[in-house]
């Protein structure tokens, strides 16, 4: 019982944290339509061209929803041009990080329908911590 009111006092002492924890749930959830939409596009274009055309048909589509879903639901913010450029090169970076890995889990063999399951693994976190830093960066100056 000590352990959670010890966690529950420094919870209720950290609103700062608190808010954290939020964005980085909305972020969760924005990951997780997006990336639906993302693989879904990816498994129907698959059915006519390569894995490389697919995931990027699939992440072209993913992208505009993350955008709006981002901006509005995860960091409550409005769209801008300085929010939609520094949006647009973390996920420039990030589609050749997710591209190069597609290829190279694919190279290793797991296969067209696990590889990109597997990449989002690996760059989600990485996504949220650009993502953040491009939304908040303004609010610390």
């Amino acid at each position: 019982m000590r352990i959670n009111k010890v966690i529950k006092e420094t919870w209720e002492q950290h609103p700062d944290w608190q808010e954290k924890f939020w964005q980085f749930m909305r972020f969760g959830i924005v990951g997780t339509i997006s990336s639906a939409i993302h693989y879904g596009v990816y498994c129907l274009v698959l059915l006519v061209a390569n894995p490389t055309l697919s995931f990027t048909a699939g992440y072209a589509v993913g992208f505009v929803c993350n955008y709006f879903l981002t901006t509005f639901f995860t960091f409550r913010s409005k769209p801008s041009s300085r929010n939609a450029v520094g949006f647009g090169f973390s996920h420039l970076l990030n589609y050749l990080l997710e591209v190069g890995l597609l290829n190279l889990f694919l190279w290793i063999g797991f296969g067209e329908f696990l590889a990109p399951i597997l990449v989002l693994i690996v760059v989600v976190p990485i996504n949220f911590l650009i993502l953040h830093f491009v939304y908040t960066y303004k609010n610390k100056q």
